[in-house]
């Protein structure tokens, strides 16, 4: 007749298997042999220096391993709740190190939200001017108005950048088969110098430009701003116009030896 063997003990501490907490309790417990290891080592050298007091321990140290060898099963015990104890330091342990994680977690900042592009073809002409402005007043010119309508002879927009250049725009909200031309670039190029006194002149235009539009554009120093353009800007993917303008070299000398 087989002798049953009894097994429920060890299956109920048998839970499942988890890398992270027998690391942590292997190397706790290679602390504790090793610590354990360089008090024999004290303890050697000390013998070799009192040889009659190491003498007299040996007798109670070999009663007390007889003593062990005896009680096998209790032996086994004493390891076991050692085991767990070191365990259930590690538990402990990685408890406070996955709660330390989880403040930083709801501490750490939301990421921002991507800003959604703007379609400035829909927006009405007057909308699209305060949006401009907007952008204007969004990259630092802080004065940033609009005041386009009659007479407003070219400027729809009126500025100061940051380092206070004058800076004139003209908004044209014009669909994708409607570029501005060379006459309307001719218009504004005689009065926003002269008449508004613009130090840079801007124009931006959700159809784009023809290509005359743009020759005269570059012999009179004006920015010409197409859809391509004022998305990169409003996304910003490409710095404000005014900082792609040097400021004239009498005005950066001021500045250098300004106080």
């Amino acid at each position: 007749m087989g002798i049953p063997i009894r097994r429920g003990s060890t299956q109920k501490r048998r839970g499942p298997f988890d890398l992270r907490r027998t690391t942590f309790g292997f190397a706790l417990i290679a602390l504790i042999l090793a610590g354990g290891g360089m008090a024999l080592r004290a303890a050697w050298r000390s013998a070799g220096n009192h040889p009659v007091a190491v003498g007299a321990l040996i007798v109670p140290v070999l009663a007390a391993a007889a003593v062990v060898l005896r009680r096998r099963r209790r032996a086994r015990r004493v390891a076991g709740a050692v085991t767990d104890a070191a365990y259930g330091i590690v538990d402990a342990g990685l408890a406070e190190l996955d709660a330390a994680e989880a403040a930083r977690a709801e501490r750490r900042p939301e990421p921002p939200e991507a800003a959604h592009p703007v379609d400035y073809a829909a927006l009405d002409p007057y909308a699209f001017e305060e949006a401009v402005a907007e952008l204007c007043r969004r990259d630092g010119c802080a004065d940033a108005e609009v005041v386009g309508g009659a007479g407003d002879l070219g400027a729809d927009v009126l500025a100061t950048t940051p380092d206070g250049r004058r800076l004139v725009v003209q908004c044209k909200r014009y669909g994708p088969d409607n570029r501005a031309g060379s006459q309307e670039l001719q218009r504004f190029g005689g009065t926003c110098y002269a008449v508004h006194g613009a130090d840079i002149a801007l124009v931006v235009s959700t159809g784009g430009f023809t290509e005359p539009a743009l020759d005269y554009a570059e012999q009179c120093a004006i920015l010409c701003y197409g859809p391509e353009e004022l998305a990169a800007w409003s996304e910003g993917g490409a710095p404000p116009p005014w900082e792609t303008v040097a400021a004239p070299a009498a005005e950066q000398d001021a500045g250098l030896s300004a106080p």
